[in-house]
């Protein structure tokens, strides 16, 4: 009896996999939680600040700049504007997705459940406590921000969830 396969003493069909990628342990789920996807949202939402803010310094420098002639005091000048928003941004896009990851960690472990509420809910938490130095008009600012912009971001993220239940409640 001869191998398959030229190459391999093996048949070829036990090399098929039609199970899954990664081996889980058991009970654990297929899916990310929110604390694991908090370091994501954490440190993609510092290097968009970052870029955004660093853009901005740019824009801002060039236009403060704008009578002086390319020299090195204008270049360092640039450079400082760049660096300084770039912080500046990073600093507060970090620190709100900071915020919502802890309170939506902490809802989610209240409440047992992972559902659309706890981002909204964590959304605006987080406008509350952010804007909470401005008295009851910032937190009440705040939270309405927060509110909208969570609530804006869930009704994105079931779009064709509800477009499909009420195409169903139309027949």
């Amino acid at each position: 009896m001869s191998p398959l396969s030229p190459y391999l003493n093996l048949d070829p069909k036990y090399l098929v996999q039609d199970t899954d990628e990664f081996i889980l342990p058991t009970g654990a789920n297929k899916t990310r939680g929110r604390f694991e996807l908090a370091f994501f949202t954490i440190g993609g939402c510092c290097m968009t600040g970052a870029a955004f803010g660093a853009l901005n310094g740019l824009r801002l420098g060039l236009k403060e700049t704008q009578n002086m002639a390319w020299s090195k005091p204008r270049n360092v000048q640039i450079l400082n504007m760049v660096t300084r928003q770039g912080a500046l941004w990073a600093n507060t896009l970090g620190s709100l997705a900071l915020l919502y990851s802890a309170f939506g960690v902490i809802i989610e472990k209240t409440r047992g459940a992972e559902d659309d509420l706890n981002t909204v809910a964590a959304g605006t938490l987080t406008g509350m406590l952010y804007k909470s130095t401005g008295g009851v008009r910032g937190i009440a600012r705040g939270g309405i921000a927060g509110l909208t912009l969570t609530g804006l971001y869930a009704l994105y993220n079931n779009w064709e969830h509800m477009k499909g239940s009420l195409a169903r409640q139309s027949l």
